[in-house]
């Protein structure tokens, strides 16, 4: 089994100037496939540090992967690191130089000379077409490990990785991978630990638990000669954990909550309206995502909080305006205050329901500064929505 690393260039990521968004969407791949990700690292746009950690990660993995560091600027280091590590020349590949220039003509622009920068590889390099810019990546192999180098804007990076990489990976590995993820809401993460422990420790399937803004999620990992055969891995583990937590699970895989609402209000013949003071208006935008919004989705409205009036009154209020100003069948609403640290009135949300014949309000309390908890107030208050529906 490959040992992985990831390693994020860019001295923007160390001044925070960005976040880096790419480590987390590699590492969910990397686990679909079965590969375990052991270390993880940023360095900056300085070639005797990059030189350092890539050495490093050179001498335990197996299967390294770089972002960012693959532009024209001087600061773009990348290929000259590895270049260095493993001894091997720069050249401009002809082939690469031409998709450059034609890209930069299809533009009208001339193309810089820094530019051919882009095109240059070394001879263990096999050049990744970038589709969506101008930095190929590469594939090395060399010695027995392996070095992938993906651009750092997420869009290119992800096409690449999705189109190029993905399928090599998957031709390295004799066995068939399928994974599941199971999502949970209502239990802490040490509860669910707790009672999933006999399966956390398993080879085959592995069960791994992490947690997010809409619950815990579980994803289940199982591999086979056959897809048929490590789908009945899948199958029969899943069934030992919806023995234990089938009613805090709420989606699968690639589930929202806003899109099973959406198919519960569809699947009834029903509308719904939004009034929201401390989530701004994002519950209605997540709501109005979904693709069959137009067929339940009737509006919302986006209220100044008012600490004065904060509370289980004033949500059952908006949530019966929105109903009615909308003409729906349902109005949810989502009240709070974004105080001060010291102020208590910070860490309490309301979530009220209201329909012709039934209303429901419920109030939420969330210690954490306000935007780092208005995903998991959204998420709660589409869990209470669909209870309230199925009630």
């Amino acid at each position: 089994m490959l040992k992985a690393e990831i390693i994020t260039s860019g001295t923007e990521l160390l001044l925070g100037e960005i976040t880096d968004s790419n480590t987390p969407y590699l590492a969910d791949q990397l686990a679909g496939l079965g590969i375990n990700l052991y270390y993880s690292s940023t360095v900056g746009d300085n070639y005797q540090r990059y030189s350092g950690v890539l050495k490093q990660a050179w001498d335990r993995s197996d299967l390294i992967i770089t972002t960012g560091g693959l532009g024209p600027t001087q600061g773009d280091i990348t290929r000259d690191v590895i270049a260095g590590l493993l001894g091997e020349e720069l050249t401009v590949d002809p082939d690469l130089k031409k998709e450059l220039i034609e890209f930069f003509s299809r533009r009208g622009i001339e193309m810089p000379e820094n530019n051919l920068r882009q095109a240059t590889v070394i001879p263990s390099a096999l050049a990744l077409r970038n589709y969506s810019g101008t930095a190929p990546g590469w594939w090395v192999e060399k010695d027995g490990r392996i070095i992938v180098t993906l651009p750092g804007p997420p869009a290119e990076l992800q096409s690449m990785w999705t189109n190029q990489v993905l399928p090599r990976l998957q031709a390295k590995s004799d066995a068939i991978i399928v994974s599941r993820t199971l999502k949970t809401w209502g239990l802490s993460e040490a509860k669910v630990d707790e009672m999933v422990a006999p399966f956390l420790s398993t080879a085959n399937p592995t069960l791994a638990m992490y947690a997010g803004p809409e619950g815990i999620r579980l994803r289940i990992t199982a591999k086979a000669d056959t897809e048929e055969a490590a789908g009945a891995l899948i199958t029969e583990r899943e069934k030992d954990i919806r023995g234990i937590l089938d009613n805090y699970i709420w989606g699968v895989d690639d589930e929202t909550l806003e899109g099973i609402i959406g198919q519960l209000l569809c699947s009834r013949n029903m509308t719904l309206a939004v009034a929201e003071s401390i989530t701004g208006g994002l519950l209605a935008c997540a709501l109005s995502g979904v693709p069959e919004s137009r067929n339940f989705f009737r509006g919302g409205i986006i209220m100044p909080a008012n600490a004065a009036e904060v509370g289980a009154e004033s949500a059952a209020r908006m949530a019966n305006q929105a109903r009615r100003e909308f003409a729906a069948d349902v109005g949810i609403a989502i009240d709070g205050y974004a105080g001060d640290a010291e102020d208590n009135a910070r860490d309490a949300a309301y979530i009220a329901v209201d329909a012709a014949s039934n209303q429901g309000t419920i109030k939420a309390n969330y210690p954490a500064r306000l935007p780092q908890m208005t995903r998991r107030i959204i998420s709660h208050a589409l869990i209470y929505l669909r209870d309230f529906i199925r009630s």
